[in-house]
């Protein structure tokens, strides 16, 4: 039987190296992003992996596993965005960029390991493509979400769906990398 857990880790601290990398490139520069403009980064990661999926190759050389990467940073990016709001500046330092960073790590964890058991592991029998069609649709409900300033009826709130969305992105990780 595979770790989940263990492969869980594996693929965030994957996209954890990223986005430290590109903290000590950038910085916190996203904090300028509202959570809309993170959704539509999101949009744009989900559309051109669903694009190479469609077409099976790629005319600038880099394959769906960056674009789950990035899908998994965003919305990370889009969890810290919600709590702390957008900003004019970059008004956190690197190291809290990072804590905060691992915090939502930790919840998507929790989430994860929580509705695993509840599916009981139903996502391991699924296809790739099929988490960037659910991660295309929570990005079309969550524009929904925003258009309504926040507000649902019923529904989970735009972190609920971000946080599907990280998850998502890494049950692809994990399957692009396990027979690696």
């Amino acid at each position: 039987m595979t770790d989940t857990t263990q492969q869980f880790d594996s693929a965030l601290a994957l996209c954890r190296k990223v986005f430290t990398a590109k903290l000590a490139d950038y910085g916190p520069s996203w904090r300028i992003l509202r959570p809309a403009a993170v959704t539509d980064q999101i949009f744009i990661k989900a559309k051109r992996i669903r694009s190479l999926e469609t077409k099976g190759c790629s005319a600038v050389g880099e394959g769906i596993l960056p674009e789950f990467i990035a899908i998994v940073n965003y919305g990370i990016i889009g969890l810290i965005q919600l709590k702390l709001g957008a900003s004019d500046t970059k008004d956190i330092d690197i190291n809290l960029a990072i804590d905060l960073y691992d915090r939502y790590v930790d919840e998507a964890r929790t989430l994860m390991l929580a509705k695993n058991h509840d599916y009981d592991e139903a996502w391991r029998m699924m296809r790739v493509l099929s988490y960037t069609d659910l991660i295309l649709m929570k990005i079309e409900r969550t524009k929904e979400i925003e258009d309504h300033c926040g507000q649902t009826l019923v529904s989970e709130g735009i972190d609920a769906n971000y946080m599907d969305m990280v998850n998502y992105a890494v049950f692809g990780i994990i399957k692009l990398t396990e027979n690696v």
